[in-house]
């Protein structure tokens, strides 16, 4: 199914970061992640409309997130050029201690293509943020990903099922979630 993105829908492009590639998160869902976000922003810049990039600095010394770590830097698939935005934050939230909000108004955009890492974490938590402000938001599935975690009983929950309940809570509610081939058609 197709989707209607006007001219001037952003791409959010949210901690698409080295760091993410760190062992230490565990398993990883949705390999093709990446790919699919570069297929986006091709697509984006060719159309001349807008991308925005987020960028997570971590407060903890030891994150591979950590400021002035190899880990903070850009993927090479989501490097941003010319003019692009970069919003640097230290929370879960893109909005939070940030101008992201007071540059998307300023632009007139009132709807967001959202994509990044992880889709548990920032991901969601900009989501909900976006949605609640009122801009019109879609969560592209097969553009985010995120790792398996131990829940506080003890019980293990696999990338894969941490993604599907975390996009089955975003939906309908926050966003529509869609895959990235029905905003590229």
């Amino acid at each position: 199914m197709k989707h209607p993105i006007s001219a001037n829908t952003a791409l959010l492009i949210i901690d698409v970061q080295q760091g993410f590639d760190n062992p230490i998160w565990g398993q990883r869902n949705n390999l093709n992640t990446e790919e699919n976000i570069a297929r986006l922003i091709s697509t984006w810049r060719e159309k001349n409309r807008p991308v925005v990039h987020v960028q997570h600095y971590s407060v903890e010394p030891n994150s591979p997130l950590a400021p002035e770590t190899p880990g903070v830097q850009f993927k090479p698939v989501a490097m941003p050029i010319n003019s692009e935005p970069i919003f640097p934050k230290t929370v879960n939230s893109a909005f939070i201690g940030t101008d992201l909000e007071i540059y998307l108004r300023e632009k007139s955009i009132e709807s967001l293509v959202i994509v990044g890492l992880t889709t548990d974490h920032c991901v969601s938590t900009s989501t909900r943020m976006a949605g609640n402000l009122g801009f019109k938001v879609w969560l592209v599935s097969d553009a985010t990903a995120t790792f398996g975690k131990t829940g506080p009983d003890g019980k293990e929950y696999s990338a894969d099922e941490i993604h599907a309940v975390n996009l089955a809570s975003l939906h309908g509610e926050f966003c529509q979630v869609v895959r990235a081939q029905s905003i590229i058609a």
